[in-house]
């Protein structure tokens, strides 16, 4: 159950509470393998499926084959992609953009980078020679905060001031954030094809978390599922991000399969940093297997 502290000490203690006065059992619950899981929720998935969950907190890359049996193939090395492109809106000042005073940060990229063109920055891909499922964002950030730097003493334009190409840089970060995720998720679904994880028709990928409902990312994220013959689901948004009912349909899949159900809460306690499933990114690693280039017309 990864989380603040804080907030989960509350849920916990409450949480006990309440099962020791109705007299129920006790299901703790990941909250990523709570993502994870949304989308039997909605529509109908069989395991084994692969998921990638994108958010302000969060980026991961696992193969779900039951509820609780998880193998992690990657996950960020920093920070997660929701909050890089948060850290890049707030640099560019664009709650005082008109357009997109009332956005939070990823939506105001999302918005602004239509408008741009992101061949006016060349932003090299995180990892390009890494041939593993991993992500990095924050060279990606450094990298954009230079640029930003740089166009503000080029524009004549004070720190807190939007840029005039303020688009064209929301447009190029978007891009090669979109290209990153897609090739590491591209490399896990290969590697999953070719190790025989995943079955060889209906192979779903199940893309979670706030930055999911990014349209653009979407997009990149669907040139792999056609070129690896995938369906690409995502939760209706209300459900990609942090949400109760998530919880409650994990806890419904637990007591279905009779999986990590407790009568005895003795010794129970929370864990801010709690890994998800079985780590195999160092074996993903090893097998260093190359992704055909893809074009990324979006």
């Amino acid at each position: 159950m990864p989380g603040l502290a804080l907030s989960l000490g509350v849920g916990l203690s409450f949480s006990l509470q309440l099962v020791g006065q109705l007299r129920k059992p006790f299901i703790p619950i990941h909250h990523m393998e709570a993502h994870a899981l949304t989308i039997r929720l909605t529509n109908e998935v069989e395991f084994p499926f692969l998921v990638l969950l994108i958010s302000g907190g969060h980026c991961l890359l696992a193969l779900v084959r039951g509820v609780a049996d998880f193998l992690l193939l990657g996950k960020s090395l920093d920070i997660a992609p929701g909050d890089m492109l948060d850290k890049v809106a707030r640099r560019l000042s664009l709650t005082k953009h008109p357009e997109c005073a009332a956005m939070s940060g990823g939506k105001a990229i999302e918005h602004l980078a239509k408008q741009g063109n992101r061949l006016r920055f060349d932003l090299t891909p995180p990892m390009h020679r890494a041939k593993n499922c991993d992500f990095s964002f924050t060279g990606l950030q450094h990298a954009v905060n230079k640029i930003i730097t740089q166009k503000e003493k080029e524009e004549g334009v004070e720190q807190g001031q939007v840029l005039a190409s303020a688009a064209d840089i929301a447009a190029a970060v978007q891009h090669t954030t979109a290209c990153h995720l897609a090739k590491r998720t591209h490399r896990a679904l290969l590697f999953c094809q070719q190790r025989g994880l995943l079955p060889s028709s209906n192979t779903a990928l199940v893309v979670s978390g706030g930055v999911a409902s990014n349209f653009y990312i979407r997009k990149a994220l669907e040139l792999v599922t056609n070129a690896t013959q995938c369906a690409l689901l995502c939760p209706p948004p209300r459900l990609c991000t942090d949400n109760g009912v998530m919880v409650a349909w994990n806890g419904i899949e637990r007591l279905r399969a009779g999986v990590g159900i407790l009568h005895d809460t003795e010794g129970v306690r929370y864990e801010p940093k709690c890994p998800l499933g079985v780590d195999i990114s160092k074996e993903v690693g090893e097998a260093a297997i190359k992704v055909p280039q893809l074009k990324m017309k979006i």
